[in-house]
Formats: structure tokens, C-alpha cells, sequence
């Protein structure tokens, strides 16, 4: 992202200098974001730009990295879907084995990344000027050939996913071609739409393939916040998952069933007439108080399919690691696109095969971690879902 210029030489000096007096001179870049996360969540507003950086083709934007206790739950509710995932995997011994063992994050970040629907992969293999010898060829086609085996378990086809050995702290084919790896001839990828190739892990971002916006579906909008701007007014944010937003749009807001007209909408400080899928904006409503809103609730058009809240819902639910069984009358937290509120599994129906989908038990007792069933769920207070097939970043949650 510095290379980029999504970070200014005076803010990566002044992170520089204070990681250096907190002893974490070489945690400079992995600083950067935490730091920006952290200022970002103390509600000192920076300009989401530090996020983004440009390729030849795209504008991309990170949208979160682990190591943050709340990744998971963040990528599952997702701030934004992803278009696609980054896997980092650290090619140091002993460390890329711990982070691929049974409980090691890894093996969680790409299962759920393919269960949340994020089809396109790119596997970083980082550090590589730690591998015994540095910059060890063998090294790379080990973890190669053992991350391809598990991700092609999990539903990738490694043949379309781009293998990029790197070093993220010496800039070793990040941005270009590095001379420390004669050996790599570079990285290709076969799709149905077609065959790419390159030499560092840029190139592969811009190999990516744009997805389809569903912009001809109903109007979603789930409210990440709801601000209250002097002059203006009442400023509801959030990013357009499905639909089009434009400024005289009747919306109602599901479930509190608030309707009211949208004045004007909102990115990156400049006007829009329109706002589509993928847009994260704010936008100003006549008549209705900060009060009234809150993160979680979802905007719609009133005059076409508007979103309402759920009194129960039906869903399949696969458990990761929970320490131990659960059963009919469980009430965890759900976190589903931006809500966070307390469900009950009021009946679990039947255990599912993980992959097919095919009953495997009619009304279990109990379900456990590696399980996957099909639960009739009741929220403690309406919630906004909507079916996965429909609009399917409100047909996802996360129970943690």
C-alpha cells in the first residue's frame, strides 16, 4: 500500500519512528494498519483512502487484516464482501506449519473466505527471506503443494488460484520481478475465462476477474452507522450490497419499518446520482432523527421489495470449533451483515454432508464442531435476513 502511495511518506515516518521506540522496528508496515484500525475505531475519521492503493487496472481496497481478534467475525458480517481473498502464509520453518496444524487459522480463513462465497484466491508465501536456506525454491513448492491440497479439499481449484513467494518486508516480488529468485519463472492461472500470468503478487491482483454487481436486484443498504452532521442533518452509512440508490428514493428501514425521502448520497466526500453494489456512501434522509436508526437495520426501496425483519428463519449453520455440543435451546450471539443480536436454536432439524448438502440425521440431539445442520432459528428481537440465494450477503451470519 506505501509503495502504492496509499500511505503518505510523513505518516509511514511517523510510524516509523514510534515503532521503533516501542521496539517493533520491524512491525513498521503490519503497525500501519493496526494503527489506522485503531484510530479508525476510535472515531478519529481518516480518509478510508490509506486503505486503497491502484493497480494498472483497479482501484483495490483492503478490507481487513487478521491478527485483529475480530477478523472472522468481521469477514463473515464483512464490512464488504470481498471480490477476493488474499491468503498470506509464512514460509519460515516451523511457523507456515503452525499456521496450516488442525487449529491453526489458516485452514479457518479459507474455508470460511469459500463459505462466504469469496470464489477467487491468491496465495502469498510470505518471509521468504526467512526459509532455510532464504529464498528457498524447495521451500515454496512444499508449502505449494500441501496449501493446493488442502484448499482443492476445501472447493478452490488450485490450477485458477496464483502462487506468489514474496517478502512483504523486503518488497520481494510484490511490486516487481525480484533477483533474489532466479528460480521462479512466475505464476500462471487457467479460468473458463481465460489464462493469466505474471511475476508478483500485483500482477495477480490485477488478474482477478471483476465480478458480476447485482445491480438489476432490489435495493439493499445494511447501516454500518448513523451520524448526525451539523447543517445537514441525519447520515446513515453504509455500503450497497444489491440494487441502486439515488437521491429521491422513497427507502424504509427494515425492521424498525422508518420511511423517508434520500436528499442526497455520497462517496469519498463527492456527490453521487447514483449509488451501486460495492459503494460504500452516506447518504442524508428528510425527517427522521439519529435516534431512530441504528447499525444493523437495512435500507430499502419502499416501492420495490423492501427488506423486513424476521420473527424466525431457516438456515444451515456449519460449526467450526465450539468446545462442546450444541443443542435445541442454545442462545448465541448472530452477527449478520451489521447487526448483532442474540438467536435461539429453537430446532435443530437435521445433520447435512458439509459438501453436498444431503441429510445425513433427521433431529439430532445435539451438533458439534466439524458438523453441519440445518436449524430453525428465533431472534431475540426482529432482524433483517434475507435467503442466501437472494441477496446473499444478508443470508450469512457468524455465530461467535
Amino acid at each position: 500500500i506505501y509503495k502504492c502511495g496509499g500511505i503518505d511518506k510523513r505518516t509511514i515516518e511517523k510510524f516509523e519512528k514510534e515503532a521503533q521506540e516501542m521496539g517493533k522496528g520491524s512491525f513498521k508496515y503490519a503497525w500501519v494498519l493496526d494503527k489506522l484500525k485503531a484510530e479508525r475505531e476510535r472515531g478519529i475519521t481518516i480518509d478510508i483512502a490509506l486503505w486503497k492503493f491502484e493497480t494498472a487496472k483497479y482501484y483495490v481496497t483492503i478490507i481487513d487484516a487478521p491478527g485483529h481478534r475480530d477478523f472472522i467475525k468481521n469477514m463473515i458480517t464483512g464490512t464488504s464482501q470481498a471480490d477476493c481473498a488474499v491468503l498470506i502464509v509464512a514460509a519460515g520453518t516451523g511457523e507456515f506449519e503452525a499456521g496450516i496444524s488442525k487449529n491453526g487459522q489458516t485452514r479457518e480463513h479459507a474455508l470460511l473466505a469459500f463459505t462466504l462465497g469469496v470464489k477467487q484466491l491468491i496465495v502469498g508465501v510470505n518471509k521468504m527471506d526467512s526459509t532455510e536456506p532464504p529464498y528457498s525454491e524447495s521451500r515454496f513448492e512444499e508449502i505449494k503443494k500441501e496449501v493446493s491440497s488442502y484448499i482443492k479439499k476445501i472447493g478452490y481449484n488450485p490450477a485458477a488460484v496464483a502462487f506468489v513467494p514474496i517478502s512483504g518486508w523486503h518488497g520481494d516480488n510484490m511490486l516487481e520481478a525480484s533477483t533474489k529468485m532466479p528460480w521462479f519463472k512466475g505464476w500462471n492461472v487457467e479460468r473458463k475465462e481465460g489464462k493469466a500470468e505474471g511475476k508478483c503478487l500485483i500482477e495477480a491482483l490485477d488478474a482477478i476477474l471483476p465480478p458480476a454487481r447485482p445491480t438489476d436486484k432490489a435495493l439493499r443498504l445494511p447501516l454500518q452507522d448513523v451520524y448526525k452532521i451539523g447543517g445537514i442533518g441525519t447520515v446513515p452509512v453504509g455500503r450497497v450490497e444489491t440494487g441502486v440508490l439515488k437521491p429521491g428514493t422513497i427507502v424504509v428501514f427494515a425492521p424498525a419499518n422508518i420511511t423517508t425521502e434520500v436528499k442526497s448520497v455520497e462517496m469519498h466526500h463527492e456527490a453521487l446520482q447514483e449509488a451501486v453494489p460495492g459503494d460504500n456512501v452516506g447518504f442524508n434522509v428528510k425527517n427522521v432523527s439519529v435516534k431512530e436508526l441504528r447499525r444493523g437495520y437495512v435500507a430499502g426501496d419502499s416501492k420495490n421489495n423492501p427488506p423486513k425483519g424476521a420473527a424466525d428463519f431457516t438456515a444451515q449453520v456449519i460449526v467450526l470449533n465450539h468446545p462442546g455440543q450444541i443443542s435445541n435451546g442454545y442462545t448465541p450471539v448472530l452477527d449478520c451483515h451489521t447487526a448483532h443480536i442474540a438467536c435461539k436454536f429453537a430446532e435443530i432439524k437435521e445433520k447435512v454432508d458439509r459438501r453436498t448438502g444431503k441429510s445425513t440425521e433427521e433431529n439430532p440431539k445435539s451438533i458439534k464442531s466439524g458438523d453441519a445442520a440445518i436449524v430453525n432459528l428465533v431472534p431475540s428481537k426482529p432482524l433483517c435476513v434475507e435467503s442466501f440465494q437472494e441477496f446473499p450477503p444478508l443470508g450469512r451470519f457468524a455465530v461467535r
